[in-house]
């Protein structure tokens, strides 16, 4: 049986198949399920999931604003997965500019440091994704 988590984000494209050929097969999403006839899919990377859905004047969507590239401003959507180098991997082949280049970073949470290898990258609508391979946890450095 198929989990949904409690937030899931869905993302208007303007361009489904677009959105689809980013989210799939460069970051390696699997579609759970979908409904071509209304331009929508759910997608799942272990457990990270997202809504997608194409963009239809005619369809009554939930917009709050008229839209204008880029899409999200203001939201980075942090997503772990198990590694990222083979998603760096498949982006260079294509030619895809990252936001930030990959980087090692800490947060103090409490008194201790996460770790995450991360790198960001824009999809095609511009909505700002963030991929996170965890690196572990190591006390607070003193001051």
């Amino acid at each position: 049986m198929f989990v949904r988590n409690p937030v899931v984000p869905e993302l208007i494209t303007t361009t489904l198949q677009s959105s689809l050929d980013f989210w799939v097969d460069q970051l390696g999403f699997t579609i759970a399920y979908q409904r071509p006839e209304e331009g929508f899919a759910y997608l799942d990377l272990h457990g990270a999931q997202i809504m997608l859905e194409q963009y239809d004047p005619e369809a009554g969507q939930w917009l709050t604003a008229p839209l204008e590239l880029p899409f999200g401003r203001g939201i980075n959507l942090q997503i772990d997965v198990v590694a990222v180098a083979p998603i760096l991997q498949r982006l260079a082949m294509l030619g895809w500019p990252l936001f930030r280049d990959v980087e090692d970073a800490w947060y103090r949470a409490d008194d201790i440091e996460t770790g995450q290898r991360q790198f960001l990258v824009q999809d095609p609508d511009g909505y700002l994704v963030r991929l996170v391979e965890r690196l572990g946890e190591r006390p607070c450095k003193q001051a």
